[in-house]
């Protein structure tokens, strides 16, 4: 059973959890290292992942169209450096809690496979849900995946939970969770600052502040943004740019850096926009198609494939190698049979003793820090 260590001052506690009110501002820390140097090979891989997820959502929205995808169907079109870039930025021992419906990136860095996912989504039998489930709410465990669930920001008080945990057991690894901007106006997602905040979680909050909560703009949700409320928590507001990859990547490692320093909190608002519906079958009617052209000139991909196209990266063999990838993955997911429905409730409740959180091993891995891929 954990066991909370006991208070300390400022010049005592090894994780700098003092009081940091005016009277005691905590200690003056040096600027955080910058971002690891990423390499030709590391940024073409930041453009495959972000390839691959829109590759496979446009014909995972396709699929649903053609009523062969037995539950919903969400995308993170114009999305996708967010999710690519924050999963880059992680070590091995680092936790996502939990990717939603528009960070299928999150997942493809992890290595979680994407047959997988795609088997996962047309409702077969799968090593994440076993046909179960045709939505977005798996996770991958053994890489160190949460899972999500609907009600938004209760994952983010899970989250927090799991810094808590790792603070108090001295393991150095952080937590990092993403959500909406509308998901900053419940009360859960003031709870999870606040405690975050006051006992210098490390824990990394990731706002994906894509103009919309379903329909309602963010104009008509709140009145101060994300970012600078966070300053009101005690933590750092860091307001970036949702469609570049680089910066995304950059603002991730800064704060698990600093998270890892026992600095606590930080809060990424990645201003993107969403270009599709909140989910298929939203049209999103609703916005100025104005706004949408507007945003389109910024697409997340084209903008980064048209740089490392310039500096010689071989493009289209990288998208013909997705396509291929892709394909196939889905010609055998259909080929497979559905689960049998006289097994639907194996499984579903737990029966035995809990799985451990797994590592994140990936190539990427050498991003994160002199730690990571110990």
């Amino acid at each position: 059973m954990l066991t909370e260590e006991p208070r300390s001052t400022a010049s005592s506690s090894p994780r700098g959890r003092a009081p940091h009110s005016p009277e005691h501002p905590p200690p003056p820390r040096p600027a955080p290292p910058a971002p690891p140097r990423l390499t030709a090979a590391d940024r073409a891989a930041l453009l495959r992942f972000m390839v691959e997820m829109r590759t496979f959502e446009e014909r995972g929205v396709a699929l649903y169209k053609q009523g062969r995808t037995p539950g919903s169907f969400y995308d993170g079109h114009g999305q996708e450096a967010i999710s690519v870039g924050a999963a880059f930025a992680l070590g091995p021992d680092d936790v996502i809690c939990s990717p939603l419906i528009r960070d299928l990136g999150a997942h493809l860095v992890r290595g979680t496979d994407l047959a997988q996912i795609i088997r996962h989504h047309l409702g077969r039998d799968n090593a994440l849900s076993r046909g179960r489930e045709g939505n977005v709410h798996f996770g991958d465990v053994d890489r160190g995946v949460i899972g999500m669930v609907s009600m938004l920001p209760d994952m983010m008080v899970v989250a927090v939970g799991l810094a808590m945990a790792f603070r108090m057991r001295r393991e150095r690894r952080v937590a990092l969770t993403f959500f909406g901007d509308g998901a900053t106006s419940p009360g859960a997602w003031h709870e999870a600052m606040n405690v975050a905040g006051l006992r210098r979680e490390p824990v990394i909050l990731l706002c994906e502040n894509n103009g919309l909560a379903y329909s309602t703009p963010t104009e008509r949700q709140f009145a101060v943004g994300p970012a600078e409320r966070a300053k009101a928590y005690g933590m750092p507001g860091v307001v970036v740019d949702g469609n570049d990859v680089e910066a995304v990547f950059a603002a991730t490692h800064a704060a698990r850096e600093r998270a890892l320093a026992g600095d606590g909190p930080t809060l990424i608002e990645a201003r993107t926009m969403r270009m599709h519906g909140h989910g298929s079958h939203d049209d999103a009617r609703y916005v100025d198609p104005a706004v949408f052209a507007a945003w389109r000139e910024r697409d997340p991909i084209a903008t980064y494939e048209a740089r490392l196209r310039a500096e010689g990266t071989d493009v289209d063999a990288l998208r013909a190698g997705v396509l291929e990838r892709l394909e196939a993955a889905v010609q055998a997911a259909l080929a497979a049979p559905l689960p049998d429905p006289a097994t639907a409730t194996d499984g579903v409740f737990a029966d035995g003793p809990g799985r451990t959180l797994g590592r994140g091993d990936a190539p990427w891995s050498g991003h994160a820090g002199p730690e990571a891929g110990r």
